[in-house]
């Protein structure tokens, strides 16, 4: 992990410089007032703005580009903001922090959206949504690497990203992974030799392998089905959060919204495969 960890939040488009700095992910909100509710009676820790918490770059669930941050999981979160009457504020954190929710305890987002898989470690200190995204790992290698599937890792080095559940499986099978603070931290060590293969989750690696140059000489050398499910999380009792967040991942189920922003961002929509975005709770 490098010293960005450190930070306390990046500034892109500042709207504030008091207790963080703020990404625009719509319209800014000039009002800088403590806790209000909704007209669902929904308790926010900004008037006028739903806040969520993120930490980038982690393309195609949220990233900059142009100075706006977007992606997947913002998409997915603007349809809650649009329910709730309010614009969602996007505050950049490290991820350290979604494990342990320290951003939501202390009242500086409402939400965090970071492509965070579910866990029952996770649930001890946040509570999630509904899962709204099927997830595996990849393992991505240069193509003259001789590397073809994971098990050819042994003895090899190896990059993961700090803090996520790609780090954990590869240090569950016995190996010590180099650790990076971001997935594009990760994917320029492979690039530039660091390491000779990176576990990180396969969305990543399809969006990192859209470019041309990247196609050409890295490869998906193993997929590994961990069975993880992405989820949002809000502070613990956040009850009636959490269903306004689970309400709008079944409305865009059900009206194809989801469909469009799956394939948008991810790409095609496999029904087969792709979450329901509004099963049972997951909370």
């Amino acid at each position: 992990m490098n010293t960005v960890l450190g930070r306390r939040a990046r500034v892109l488009a500042a709207t504030t410089a008091t207790a963080g700095l703020v990404l625009v992910a719509g319209c800014t909100s000039t009002d800088s007032g403590s806790s209000s509710k909704t007209s669902g009676g929904v308790a926010l820790v900004k008037s006028g703005q739903l806040t969520t918490c993120t930490h980038l770059p982690y393309p195609p669930f949220q990233s900059e580009v142009d100075g706006k941050v977007q992606g997947f999981d913002v998409s997915l979160i603007d349809l809650v903001a649009k329910d709730l009457g309010v614009k969602q504020e996007i505050l950049d954190t490290p991820f350290e922090n979604f494990k342990t929710g320290a951003f939501l305890n202390s009242g500086e987002c409402d939400l965090a959206a970071a492509g965070m898989t579910i866990t029952a470690e996770r649930k001890k200190n946040v509570d999630f949504s509904d899962p709204y995204f099927d997830a595996t790992q990849a393992v991505l290698v240069d193509k003259n690497s001789g590397i073809g599937s994971f098990a050819d890792l042994k003895g090899q080095k190896v990059g993961a990203q700090a803090q996520t559940t790609g780090e954990d499986y590869v240090k569950g099978k016995g190996l010590d992974p180099v650790s990076f603070e971001s997935s594009d931290a990760v994917l320029n060590g492979l690039r530039t030799g660091q390491v000779k293969a990176v576990v990180i989750d396969y969305p990543v690696v399809q969006g990192w392998l859209k470019d041309k140059a990247n196609a050409a000489a890295f490869k998906v050398a193993d997929n590994i089905n961990t069975g993880e499910e992405y989820g949002f999380t809000v502070k613990k009792g956040s009850t009636k959060l959490l269903a306004a967040i689970n309400k709008a991942l079944g409305q865009a189920k059900s009206d194809g919204t989801y469909k469009k922003l799956y394939e948008k961002w991810i790409g095609p929509y496999d029904e087969s495969v792709a979450s329901p975005a509004a099963s049972a709770s997951a909370s």
